[in-house]
C-alpha cells in the first residue's frame, strides 16, 4: 500500500486527538521511514465485530517506531468504528483484490444460513427456491469471467413479483444473511461471485412488458427481460431498444453495470436510455427513483446512482426504457488498414467529420484470424474496421461516401458495402461473434476478457502502445474496439492449468488499465467493476470519491447483505 492510502486511512479511523495531530505531523516528517515498514502492515483491517473491538495498537505498532512521536496510544473506538470491512468478514481470510495488485482469486468466508431463513423463504417463495447443489454451484460459477468462485450460495431464490424481492430482502436484511442478484449471467468482472455464501435472487421469472408507450417511446419492463427479448417484442411497433451487449444480458443486469456495446456511441449508454427504476432496497422499502417524464429537475437523481451500482444499494424490480425508432435504411461498410494505429485514426477522424454514424468497431489482425479459423473465411488478416450508417437511403449513402474519403486518406483499403438485409447480417456476424470465434485458436483454453476506455483522442495511442505489449507476449490476444466512443477490449487466451499463463494474463490486463489512467481514462468503459477491477479505483478516483461511495453504500445498506465485496475497494474507510 502507498503513503497516500495510509494517510488516509489514519485520517479517517484514527481519535481526532491532540496526539493524533501530533502523530499527524510526525507521520508527514517520517514518511520515508513509512515506506519501509509499511511492508509489514496488514494489508486488510478489520472492523468491530461480534462485540469485540479491534486493537489499532496491533495495526499502527511498526508505524509507532518508526516515528517515535512520543507516547501515542491508540485504543479502540466503542464511539466509532472502523467501517473498513463488512461486519461478516474475517479480514484475515478475505482477499479482494488490493491497490496495485495482481490477485485473481476472490476469498470468502462462509456461515451457516439459519434455518428460520430457509423457512422464510420457502413461505415467500413456494416451490421457486432451491437448495440443490447443482443449481447452487451453477449459479455461484461466473459463465463468462475467468474469476473463480470459492463459495456458492446457500439457496437459490426465482421470485416472481416486486413484492416478493422486497420480502426476500427484508428476511435476509433481518438475518445479516448476504444477497446477490441474478440475471443473464454475461457478466465479466465476477459480479455475481457469492465469496460468502448467501442467498441468490434470480430475477429471470420476472421478464414481463408491464406497458409500451408507443407515442411517447418507452416501455416498462421487469428486470428479467433481454434485451434481445425486448426487441423482438418491439419490431411489430417500429421500435428498438437501442443497446447490444452480449447475448443473453437482461434489462436488470445491463442497469446493474451501465453496460452499453457497438450503439452506444450513436444513442448513449444505459445511462442516457433508462428513465425511471423501481428498486427494492436492503431494509426491503420499494423505492420509485423517477417519474415517466423525459426530463426532470426534482431532487436528487436517484436512477443515475442505481444504474451501475452492480447490486450493491438495491435490487431493481422494474425500469422504464427510452426507445428509438427503427432507421428507414441502413448500410454496413468495412475496410482494412496496413497497422492498428490508421484504423484507430480513421475512426477519430469519422467521429470529427460530424457524421452521426451507429457504429465503429475495429478488429485487429489476430482477431480477423479467429474469425478465419471459425467461420472457414478467408478475409484478409490485417486491422479492420467496420461501420453501420442509417438515416434515409440519400443520407446513409452519403455517410459512406464521406467515410470512404477519410479511409484512403489512411492508406485505406478493399472499402466494401451492403445494404441487402442478410448481406448486413453476414458482415455484422464477423464482430458479434468475435469472443467466440477466438476459442476457435484455443479450444482448451480460458479468456481473460478486459475492457478500458479513454478520450476519443487517446485512443490511437493507447491501442497502438497495447498492441505493442500484447504481441510481445507469448499469450494469444486479440483486440477489439467500440472506436467510436473510445472503448477498447482486449481477450488474452490462456491456459488455466498454468499458474505462468495466469500472471502473465493479469500483466497484459494491469498493463493496459494502467496504460488507460495515464491518459485520463477508466479501467472499464462498459463492463464494470465487480471484484475484477476494485484494485484499480483508488488510482483512478481517489479516495475522496470511494469514502464518499461508502458512506452512501452504508446509509442504504448498514449490515452490508447488498452483493457484498464487490465495487467498493475493503479498505475503503470513513
Amino acid at each position: 500500500m502507498g503513503f497516500s492510502f495510509w494517510l488516509a486511512r489514519f485520517r479517517s479511523c484514527s481519535n481526532k486527538s491532540a496526539s493524533s495531530n501530533a502523530f499527524r505531523d510526525s507521520f508527514y516528517h517520517y514518511k520515508s521511514q513509512l515506506n519501509t515498514c509499511q511492508k509489514n502492515l496488514p494489508s486488510t483491517i478489520a472492523e468491530k465485530t461480534n462485540g469485540h473491538a479491534f486493537s489499532w495498537s496491533s495495526c499502527l505498532l511498526p508505524l509507532a517506531f518508526a516515528v517515535s512521536a512520543g507516547s501515542l496510544t491508540f485504543q479502540s473506538h466503542n464511539n466509532h468504528p472502523s467501517l473498513c470491512e463488512p461486519s461478516n468478514l474475517d479480514s484475515r481470510k478475505v482477499t479482494i483484490g488490493g491497490k496495485a495488485s495482481t490477485e485473481f482469486v476472490v476469498k470468502g468466508t462462509h456461515k451457516e444460513v439459519p434455518q428460520e431463513l430457509i423457512d422464510e423463504l420457502k413461505a415467500i417463495c413456494q416451490d421457486n427456491m432451491t437448495l440443490d447443489y447443482d443449481e447452487r454451484f451453477y449459479h455461484g460459477k461466473p459463465q463468462n469471467s475467468f474469476h473463480k468462485a470459492v463459495n456458492i450460495p446457500d439457496v437459490v431464490v426465482f421470485p416472481r413479483s416486486e413484492e416478493e424481492v422486497s420480502q426476500i430482502v427484508k428476511s435476509c436484511n433481518k438475518h445479516k444473511v448476504p444477497i446477490v442478484p441474478y440475471g443473464g449471467a454475461t457478466s465479466i468482472e465476477g459480479h455475481t461471485l457469492s465469496p460468502n455464501g448467501g442467498i441468490c435472487i434470480d430475477m429471470t421469472l420476472m421478464k414481463r412488458v408491464k406497458a409500451l408507450h408507443i407515442r411517447d417511446m418507452d416501455v416498462v419492463v421487469e428486470p428479467g427481460i433481454g434485451w434481445m427479448e425486448l426487441n423482438e417484442y418491439l419490431e411489430p411497433y417500429g421500435l428498438f431498444f437501442p443497446l447490444d451487449p452480449g447475448p443473453g444480458a437482461t434489462i436488470g443486469g445491463m442497469c446493474a453495470t451501465r453496460c452499453s456495446g457497438s450503439l452506444a456511441v450513436r444513442y448513449g449508454t444505459m445511462r442516457d436510455n433508462v428513465i425511471s427504476l423501481k428498486v427494492v432496497l436492503a431494509d426491503g422499502d420499494i423505492v420509485k427513483t423517477a417519474s415517466r417524464a423525459r426530463k426532470s429537475a426534482a431532487g436528487y437523481d436517484l436512477t443515475r446512482l442505481m444504474i451501475g451500482s452492480e447490486g450493491t444499494l438495491g435490487v431493481v424490480t422494474e425500469v422504464t426504457l427510452r426507445l428509438q425508432k427503427v432507421p428507414e435504411h441502413s448500410v454496413v461498410a468495412m475496410c482494412n488498414f496496413p497497422t492498428i494505429k490508421d484504423a484507430a485514426d480513421v475512426a477519430i477522424d469519422t467521429m470529427l467529420s460530424g457524421i452521426q454514424v451507429s457504429r465503429v468497431e475495429l478488429l485487429d489482425e489476430v482477431q480477423v484470424r479467429a474469425v478465419n479459423i471459425a467461420n472457414g473465411k478467408n478475409l484478409p488478416e490485417v486491422p479492420t474496421l467496420m461501420f453501420e450508417f442509417i438515416g434515409t437511403e440519400a443520407y446513409s449513402h452519403e455517410q459512406t461516401q464521406i467515410v470512404q474519403r477519410i479511409v484512403s486518406e489512411h492508406n485505406g483499403s478493399d472499402f466494401v458495402f451492403a445494404e441487402d438485409p442478410e448481406a448486413k447480417k453476414e458482415l455484422w456476424k464477423i464482430r458479434k461473434e468475435a469472443l467466440w470465434a477466438c476459442f476457435a485458436m484455443e479450444p482448451n483454453f480460458e479468456a481473460m476478457i478486459s475492457d478500458v476506455c479513454v478520450p476519443l483522442s487517446n485512443l490511437a495511442e493507447l491501442i497502438s502502445r497495447s498492441k505493442q505489449e500484447l504481441d510481445a507476449s507469448s499469450l494469444v490476444c486479440t483486440v477489439i474496439a467500440h472506436a467510436g466512443d473510445g472503448n477498447f477490449h482486449t481477450v488474452i487466451l490462456f491456459d488455466p492449468n498454468e499458474e505462468e499463463n495466469w500472471r502473465e494474463a493479469e500483466r497484459l490486463n494491469q498493463f493496459m488499465v494502467y496504460t488507460a489512467l495515464s491518459m485520463e481514462g477508466t479501467c472499464t468503459g462498459e463492463h464494470g467493476v465487480g471484484t475484477g477491477k476494485m484494485k484499480y479505483l483508488e488510482k483512478e478516483l481517489g479516495i475522496e470519491a470511494l469514502q464518499t461511495m461508502k458512506r452512501i453504500k452504508t446509509a442504504l445498506d448498514p449490515n452490508n447483505i447488498m452483493n457484498p465485496g464487490k465495487l467498493i475497494p475493503p479498505h475503503v474507510c470513513f
